[in-house]
């Protein structure tokens, strides 16, 4: 099982960092149209539906790599307390109640959405460029598809879980700068060997 676990966070890992390459594409996009504007007073057509684009590539398909990270927002006050077996219980019971109905009713409705936009080429209704939002729409059931496989993952882990009283560890990829401060052990002598003299 904990094969399966893996082998479904690595893509979702993998996917993850080809989609992060869309933030050098929008900060760079985002930077030619601020010179072409405002220093050479010519501005482009096709640059702000381009960022929205990048944007929303990056943000649909963070999600199942924040996921597979457990790098989303969990209010959790009382939830880090409570021993790891009820964690599992309660995170598998979420997830079934509320997670994969969301992510169900994600894939089927925008699977919709994606094949009206491709059955009649869809263009942007507010670009002077007038550019094709059919394949960025196609994004919207990929993203629900890998968020139902990374749930599954989740819910194989829960039962890890809840079986052996302990989290299965997870793949590691980036980690908060805060968790690597924490994690630095400094030398008592660190401070006086760096002070003036």
């Amino acid at each position: 099982m904990k094969s399966v676990i893996h082998a479904i966070e690595s893509m979702n890992i993998w996917i993850g960092r080809a989609f992060g390459w869309c933030i050098l594409i929008l900060t760079l996009s985002v930077s030619y149209e601020v010179f072409v504007r405002y220093v050479l007073n010519a501005p482009t057509v096709w640059a702000f539906d381009m960022m929205v684009q990048m944007y929303g590539a990056l943000f649909l398909m963070a999600g199942p790599y924040a996921l597979a990270q457990d790098a989303h927002v969990r209010a959790d006050v009382v939830y880090r307390l409570l021993p790891v077996r009820w964690q599992a219980r309660i995170d598998f019971t979420l997830y079934v109640l509320f997670f994969f109905p969301g992510m169900l009713a994600l894939f089927w409705f925008g699977w919709e959405i994606a094949a009206d936009s491709w059955r009649y080429k869809e263009v942007s209704w507010n670009s002077p460029a007038r550019i094709q939002i059919y394949f960025f729409k196609t994004l919207i059931p990929v993203a629900g598809i890998l968020l139902i496989i990374q749930g599954i993952a989740e819910c194989m882990r829960c039962y890890l879980a809840m079986k052996t009283g302990k989290w299965p560890k997870r793949m590691e990829d980036a980690r908060e700068t805060e968790k690597i401060l924490e994690g630095q052990q400094i030398s008592p002598d660190f401070h006086a060997a760096e002070a003036p003299k």
